[in-house]
Parts: structure tokens; C-alpha cells; sequence
């Protein structure tokens, strides 16, 4: 994989696959959070409580998507990090579901779902907290 002068490794090419490709590559529960909006139970995710140094990726099409030293404990029991690895890795949709208003979280290579985005996150960095669940994620240790 190429990278940036900045070290961050670069955004892949669009990956487009259909339901049924994914279906076959990605576990049910993957499927059910990158592909159908779902959200896995608090506190259960695998990624939750790693601390190792490395890269998150999406589980879907392995983009990098968070490094390990913007990742922090929030207490809400997901996965939580102050910002993307790029500006250019996740796209942000407004999501009405639920009867909530929420800004949704997407892999900009393949369009999976990963979570929400809050304006909660770390005053002392940029005030926001991606929350990700760990079934959308696979990680790269350093």
C-alpha cells in the first residue's frame, strides 16, 4: 500500500460489490452492521478494548479508516476515536432513523456502515467522537 508524506496510508479505489458478494464474505454479523445499518451490543465488540498501536480498517474492503492514537475510552461501550485517519476515509450522512437525528458514519471506499459521529468527543482535540462498532472494523497492529 502506497502512503502519504504524512505517513497515513492513502484511500484505496471504490470497491463495488453486491449484497450477495458481501453477504459471502463477511460474517453475519459484519453483514448485519456494514451493510444493513445495524449495531452490535455494547460492551461485546472485540475491538473495544484493544489498546495496540496500529490501524483500524474497514472490515468490508481492509481501507484504512482510524489510527490507534486517536482511539479513546468514551464509556459508551464502541469503539471511540476524535477523527478519521484522513478527511477523505469516512463519508457523513444525516440519519433520521429511529426517531433520532444522528450524523451517520460510512467507509468512503465501499459505502459500509461503521456508526455514528457525536459532538461529544474530547474538548482538548476535535470535540467529536466517531463511535465505531468493532464488527466494521479489522486492525493492523504496529
Amino acid at each position: 500500500m502506497s502512503e502519504t508524506s504524512g505517513n497515513i496510508p492513502q484511500t484505496p479505489a471504490k470497491v463495488l460489490k453486491t449484497e450477495a458478494e458481501w453477504r459471502a464474505e463477511l460474517t453475519p454479523e459484519q453483514y448485519n452492521v456494514l451493510r444493513e445499518k445495524g449495531t452490535e451490543r455494547a460492551f461485546t465488540g472485540k475491538l473495544y478494548s484493544n489498546h495496540d498501536d496500529g490501524i483500524y480498517h474497514c472490515a468490508a474492503c481492509n481501507a484504512p479508516l482510524f489510527k490507534s492514537d486517536t482511539k479513546y475510552d468514551s464509556g459508551s461501550g464502541w469503539p471511540s476515536f476524535w477523527e478519521p485517519i484522513s478527511p477523505t476515509a469516512v463519508v457523513l450522512h444525516e440519519d433520521t432513523s429511529h426517531g433520532m437525528r444522528r450524523v451517520e458514519v460510512t467507509c468512503a471506499t465501499c459505502g459500509s456502515h461503521l456508526g455514528h459521529v457525536f459532538p461529544d468527543g474530547p474538548r482538548e482535540t476535535t470535540g467529536e467522537r466517531y463511535c465505531i462498532n468493532s464488527a466494521s472494523l479489522g486492525f493492523e497492529k504496529k
